[in-house]
């Protein structure tokens, strides 16, 4: 009987040349090439070149950094809600919203509101400005009403303006973790639970956000703005954590000496610049 190797074996042994092979200086050619042919060797790889187009996010590559957005995507939902000649919003919410469970006539078809939520969801992988909205509407898909569904079809309105909207992975970021929370008190009406929202940076580039219903109802103000401090800061010890796994260590620059490559690896990470001229 052929005896079948553990999946786990083959995991670990790359993990082990992963790390032994990749510091941050993720620019080298040869070292990038070897991986390749290793994993190769493991897992039998096809090497498509630079990614462009991956799971309907589109990567654009500048000398300002990587966009990621999703225009396609959402060109394809537009067409799909028959929303392509329809006039463009500026915002994805009213300001003063009053969607609540029960106000409203039924949708003919709860089927397509969720269907449209699930995709509002996805959407937001890349477009952290409508995920308050996407947040709210979810709410209702078990029983979804005409005004859930008309604020959806402004959601995608809003969308319309600009398709092509994505974030910036900046290639001169530092990879100093920067964070933004707050809450919202008591704002369902039906639970009178509080709303908590976060967007972590890393430098300048925004990499996690989040917009959701706290899991208990807060006392006071106070207590909920710190449940959204702690969910905040939960999203940042894992953040540092996986940079550390990724051995970028950047005290290493005033503990000790290093190669060339590395320092200036860790020198510009640090966002170190010159206000004069060279001589």
């Amino acid at each position: 009987m052929e005896e079948v190797e553990d999946p786990r074996t083959k995991w670990q042994s790359v993990a082990s040349q992963f790390h032994e092979w990749f510091q941050p200086a993720g620019t080298d050619s040869t070292k990038i090439s070897w991986l390749k042919h290793y994993l190769d060797t493991k897992f039998h790889i096809k090497d498509i070149g630079k990614i462009k187009y991956f799971l309907s996010i589109e990567v654009a590559r500048s000398s300002n950094g990587v966009t990621l957005s999703q225009r396609k995507y959402v060109l394809d939902i537009l067409t799909e809600c028959g929303l392509t000649d329809f006039k463009p919003t500026s915002s994805p919410m009213a300001e003063q919203h009053q969607l609540d469970l029960n106000s409203g006539e039924l949708c003919d078809d709860p089927g397509q509101y969720r269907r449209l939520i699930g995709e509002l969801l996805y959407l937001t992988i890349t477009r952290p400005d409508i995920s308050y909205a996407v947040h709210i509407l979810s709410q209702f898909k078990h029983k979804p009403r005409r005004p859930h569904y008309d604020v959806a079809m402004r959601v995608l309105c809003y969308l319309k303006n600009l398709p092509g909207q994505g974030i910036l992975l900046s290639s001169d970021s530092s990879l100093s973790p920067c964070a933004y929370c707050n809450a919202d008190w008591a704002d369902c009406p039906t639970t009178c639970r509080s709303t908590i929202g976060y967007i972590v940076f890393l430098g300048s580039s925004p990499i996690s956000w989040r917009s959701n219903k706290q899991s208990i109802v807060s006392c006071s103000t106070a207590e909920a703005e710190y449940m959204a401090m702690t969910t905040t800061a939960s999203e940042i010890i894992w953040l540092l954590r996986l940079i550390s796994d990724l051995r970028y260590q950047f005290a290493d620059i005033g503990t000790k000496a290093r190669g060339q490559e590395r320092f200036h690896s860790l020198l510009g990470k640090l966002a170190i610049s010159t206000s004069h001229a060279s001589t």
